[in-house]
């Protein structure tokens, strides 16, 4: 069921787990969810591309999609990190977290920071992205 839903340019895959990355990117670029796909493998390189890019609006994501699970700047890092950019880029870039943990105690902290907008379980979907779509 291919769609387009012509207000979403970029989207940001925030994952150490190519396999999900692999997963994540077929998903949206099957279902035209977004017009392109920025992969970053770690939380660390994920907050480097948004400071280089504060300035260019265009190549900044509108949605980020976060693994809590990555070795040394995780899920939780991320968010504190990305919480001091300047509302602009905290403005258009909707955080979505995207994990296989199932571990309530890091959900419910995770799902309670103001810039996480959902909360979705591996593997990426199309049902999810239609959520997602419903409150974008």
């Amino acid at each position: 069921m291919a769609r387009d839903t012509g207000h979403i340019d970029l989207v940001m895959l925030v994952d150490d787990n190519d396999t999900d990355n692999f997963i994540s990117r077929r998903i949206i670029e099957i279902t035209k969810f977004a017009g392109d796909v920025v992969i970053k493998n770690s939380g660390k390189s994920a907050l480097e591309y948004l400071e280089d890019h504060k300035t260019n609006h265009e190549r900044l994501p509108d949605l980020i999609f976060l693994d809590i699970n990555m070795p040394i700047v995780d899920g939780f890092v991320f968010l504190y990190e990305f919480e001091k950019f300047d509302y602009t880029i905290k403005d258009k870039c909707k955080v979505i977290i995207l994990s296989s943990s199932d571990n309530k105690r890091d959900i419910d902290k995770i799902v309670n920071n103001d810039h996480v907008i959902k909360f979705i379980t591996k593997p990426l979907t199309e049902i999810a992205l239609e959520e997602v779509s419903q409150i974008v």
